[in-house]
């Protein structure tokens, strides 16, 4: 028998943790519909590039190469995520996106001449969506993280894989607490897991 406060505690938290993750929940789900097939008719992926232009910069050529690009980020006034920094062993040229929700600029600098030139593209809204879904993700691992809301995002969607998890795991204790529940539950949770089994073996045959 399941204690009865045990049982006020998990629906509570069951609820208000739900209704804290579930923006974040939404939008990975609308994201994820976007990845998949691209349909949104408004605020697509078609880039709208804004007109090129030149800035001097201040190159202070110590350090790697992400510490010259975030120096740099930092005299353009530019903020968000610098994706890669692209240069080659001796060059004195690089470059590198600096990438928000929204927005991407490509930044190309000529460290001899301290010349930077920047080719703006706002993306839409529906890109940003996915921008969001994907970070910070796995890629480039060793500079991942190097604008603070990455780090935070990086943070939240954890938080939100964890959340998941809590509910899951309080929605099995609260379904088990019930009886009448039982066995329409017993039948969603075989259907899920004949559904779940059925698509691994069509994967892996």
């Amino acid at each position: 028998m399941i204690p009865r406060a045990w049982r006020r505690w998990a629906r509570s938290l069951h609820l208000y943790i739900g209704l804290f993750v579930s923006p974040f929940v939404l939008l990975y789900a609308v994201s994820a519909v976007q990845l998949n097939h691209s349909f949104m008719p408004w605020g697509g992926r078609a880039a709208t590039p804004s007109p090129s232009r030149t800035v001097r910069v201040v190159v202070v050529d110590s350090g790697n190469s992400l510490d010259v690009a975030a120096r740099i980020r930092q005299q353009l006034g530019l903020r968000g995520e610098i994706g890669f920094v692209g240069r080659k062993p001796g060059s004195q040229r690089m470059n590198f996106p600096i990438e928000t929700p929204g927005r991407t600029t490509s930044v190309r600098v000529d460290l001899a001449t301290g010349l930077a030139t920047l080719d703006e593209k706002e993306t839409g809204v529906w890109d940003a969506l996915i921008y969001q879904h994907r970070m910070p993700g796995p890629h480039n691992a060793k500079i991942r993280g190097n604008w603070v809301f990455t780090r935070l995002w990086g943070w939240l969607a954890d938080a939100t894989v964890y959340a998941v998890l809590f509910l899951t795991a309080s929605g099995l204790f609260l379904w088990t607490a019930i009886r009448t529940e039982r066995r329409m539950g017993l039948i969603a949770l075989g259907a899920g897991l004949v559904t779940f089994m059925a698509m691994l073996i069509a994967l892996v045959a």
